[in-house]
């Protein structure tokens, strides 16, 4: 074929290789590398800080020239694979993140080469994300009409489930009309420990972050029952229009767990919508030991969840499960041309995800999820859970073993709050945490408990033991004595 003028001539390219051999090689060697990696994590530090001279090489310009793959794999491992956050090691303990799997990065590889879109279609990996959601609604006593969906995070999923209980307050036609047109402004009610992205979640609603009514909590950082059924009647009795509490499983300060069979209850009552956030504590039913520590979360009209916490899926791997199938696809559902349903054909299988979301393009999180669930099984995953509490409760113990060192909130599940003693606690424990992640020994967090800075360590790695949990403490006691000779 002669070449139009003015145009360049096609040409038989692809981004495939040219030797498909030397790329098998070339992947063979960089799984290797990552299985080692995972293999031998207690040889490396949690974490080290990053040299300014590695940094300086992600500032390059746009490459318009192609590199070689083994130069771009060397790259990865001595310029980023070691300055990570660190959560895949057993010292990780700082904030409520999953350590991952072999079984969940091998999954990850498959679902990336076959690099489905999963907003909708008749396909399989479609199947799979409903198998997922029948298994949840299985797990949380839900009807089996239920609904789900995978998303980034429990920040998406509890932003869902406001948009769906706002739905059920003012009707579907809120997606044309908006929230202004409501008669009474609409209030929500969660824990004064509830995560910020509840409030992060009614300001991007279009109800205003100061929709948010922050509950007092009791002494064991529950949500404050008389206190909530105050606050509703005085929003009530100033006209407002209440429709919406938020119960948590799994406090990201302390792991508390609202007293959840309290606020179904309550709800129930109060005709409200009762939406359980919980990023990690939810799962904690597929642990007989634990279960009876969330009971009334399947009383909930919505739950919020994290398979990449307690699940060790690799990341990402969030869900909203919602009770009324008919309400969440009226939340989310549209009419568009190019998304016409057919009943035979590619464009079968309705309804799709996208009717339960924001999102069209989607990425295959259920293949990870499902090959986690398969290959562990819930029983081996709850004793997981179960063993990160115990292991919570032997870091309690070493901690009211020593004078040095106080407890600042009770251990409900497998975060630990406490500090070292000094004149001035808060300075010196602010720097036992950075030099504590300096050293590499372990990477805990701070947060503040009724106003006092605390060390946090969240346990939710599979792969944290007894030593690791004895590093940290030992590390705590010298760089406290340090401190406080200074």
């Amino acid at each position: 074929m002669k070449p139009v003028p003015g145009q360049s001539p096609v040409q038989d390219r692809s981004l495939d290789p040219e030797h498909w051999d030397d790329l098998r090689t070339q992947g063979h060697r960089m799984l290797d590398d990552m299985l080692d990696y995972l293999q031998h994590l207690r040889d490396r530090p949690v974490w080290q800080p990053i040299p300014q001279p590695v940094r300086n090489h992600f500032q390059e310009p746009l490459p318009s020239e192609p590199a070689e793959l083994p130069e771009l794999h060397q790259r990865f491992m001595t310029e980023i694979l070691p300055y990570a956050v660190g959560n895949a090691h057993p010292g990780f303990m700082g904030w409520v993140h999953g350590g991952g799997t072999a079984v969940g990065m091998l999954a990850e590889m498959l679902a990336a080469g076959l690099n489905a879109n999963l907003g909708g279609r008749d396909q399989i990996p479609v199947e799979v994300e409903r198998q997922i959601t029948k298994w949840m609604g299985e797990l949380f006593g839900f009807p089996e009409q239920a609904s789900g969906l995978f998303v980034t995070g429990t920040s998406m999923a509890n932003f869902i489930a406001v948009l769906v209980a706002r739905t059920a307050a003012l009707g579907p036609a809120v997606r044309q009309h908006g929230v202004a047109t409501a008669t009474r402004p609409l209030t929500a009610y969660a824990s004064a420990g509830a995560h910020g992205c509840i409030a992060q979640a009614l300001d991007i609603s279009g109800l205003g972050s100061g929709a948010l009514r922050r509950i007092p909590v009791n002494e064991r950082f529950q949500m404050d029952l008389p206190q909530l059924d105050q606050a509703i009647a005085a929003d009530r009795a100033a006209g407002l229009q209440p429709f919406m509490v938020v119960g948590t499983a799994g406090t990201v300060d302390v792991g508390a767990v609202d007293d959840l069979a309290g606020l179904a209850a309550l709800c129930r009552r109060q005709g409200l919508w009762f939406h359980v956030d919980g990023a990690f504590g939810a799962l904690a039913r597929m642990s007989s030991e634990l279960a009876p520590r969330v009971e009334g979360i399947q009383q909930a009209d919505s739950i919020a969840f994290d398979f990449h916490k307690w699940v060790q899926v690799p990341y990402d791997a969030g869900f909203i499960l919602v009770r009324d199938e008919t309400l969440h696809r009226q939340t989310f559902a549209t009419p568009a041309a190019y998304l016409q349903r057919e009943t035979r054909g590619v464009a079968a299988g309705s309804p799709w995800p996208c009717d339960y979301g924001p999102d069209l393009s989607r990425g295959f999180r259920a293949l990870k999820t499902w090959f986690t669930l398969k290959a562990y099984g819930t029983e081996r995953l709850g004793s997981i859970m179960a063993q990160t509490c115990a292991l919570a409760r032997h870091l309690e113990n070493r901690i009211h073993s020593h004078d040095e060192l106080e407890l600042l909130a009770p251990v409900t599940l497998n975060i630990v709050c406490f500090r070292y003693r000094s004149a001035h606690p808060d300075e010196t424990n602010a720097r036992i945490v950075v030099s504590l992640q300096e050293s590499g020994v372990a990477v805990p967090s701070t947060t503040r408990i009724h106003g006092a800075l605390a060390i946090r360590v969240a346990i939710v790695n599979h792969r944290t033991r007894h030593e690791d949990l004895d590093r940290l403490l030992a590390a705590v006691l010298a760089f406290g004595a340090q401190e406080t000779k200074q």
